[in-house]
């Protein structure tokens, strides 16, 4: 089997000097099934409650927009905040450090007993570790508070999800906008679509295969698509 990368020296120390940015590949991930399924639920229950195309229209563009500002604002916030929350314990950490080394060398030396390193292999883990304050804090916050210390951009998750969740988004509309006879068969069809080819994609990341993971998001799409349905349906016979 062919390895992912190389292995040779030279390899190794350019792979390692290019660092590791974060991924956003949950940004977009998340904006496109939340704009997939959101959007569809919307075209669903209007169809549901047999209301008119252009009423489809407007409310699937307005939610298209508005939601996808939203869901980019969020995030772009939420991710802020996990910034803000891996600095704040940096600070906490250097403090400690400079308070209480005794305490946090002994803190250093717990993590790594509970690897399975002992007597002096575990002893030069720590004078190593303790030796280095950057890698001594990375080390703190990574196993003490289960933080990631490689940042990830505000800005490039909130453009990550607006444009994932928009393009996905808005595939449902598409044979509205087109103005086929016979909308609703394509926005279910190219939808459906839409869900199986982004869990397919998403198994180019992860150890599952490419149909688990297509069927896994195409069935999670169409049920919260048949909910919606369901209660436009409902929506229709009590008004």
């Amino acid at each position: 089997m062919a390895s992912e990368h190389e292995h040779s020296r030279a390899a190794i120390a350019s792979r390692l000097a290019r660092g590791h940015p974060a991924s956003s590949l949950r940004d977009w991930v998340y904006g496109a099934i939340d704009g997939a399924i959101t959007t569809f639920a919307i075209v669903a229950g209007v169809v549901g409650a047999n209301l008119e195309t252009r009423v489809v229209l407007i409310l699937g563009a307005a939610n298209l927009f508005a939601d996808g500002v939203s869901m980019a604002a969020a995030n772009f916030v939420g991710t802020r905040a996990e910034a803000e929350e891996v600095a704040r314990m940096r600070a906490t950490e250097e403090r400690h450090i400079d308070t209480e080394p005794t305490g946090e060398r002994e803190e250093i030396r717990q993590i790594y007993r509970a690897k399975g390193l002992t007597g002096t292999a575990l002893e030069q883990m720590v004078r190593l570790v303790t030796s280095r304050r950057r890698l001594w804090v990375d080390t703190m916050l990574a196993e003490e508070y289960g933080l990631s210390v490689a940042p990830r951009s505000p800005w490039r998750a909130a453009v990550a999800t607006f444009a994932a969740f928009v393009v996905a988004g808005a595939v449902p509309l598409s044979p509205f906008v087109a103005g086929l006879a016979d909308p609703v068969p394509w926005a279910v069809g190219l939808t459906a679509a839409v869900f199986f080819g982004i869990g397919t994609l998403k198994s180019a990341w992860s150890p599952r295969g490419w149909l688990a993971s297509g069927l896994e998001t195409l069935a999670i799409g169409l049920g919260a698509a048949t909910v919606a349905f369901a209660i436009g349906r409902l929506l229709e016979a009590l008004v």
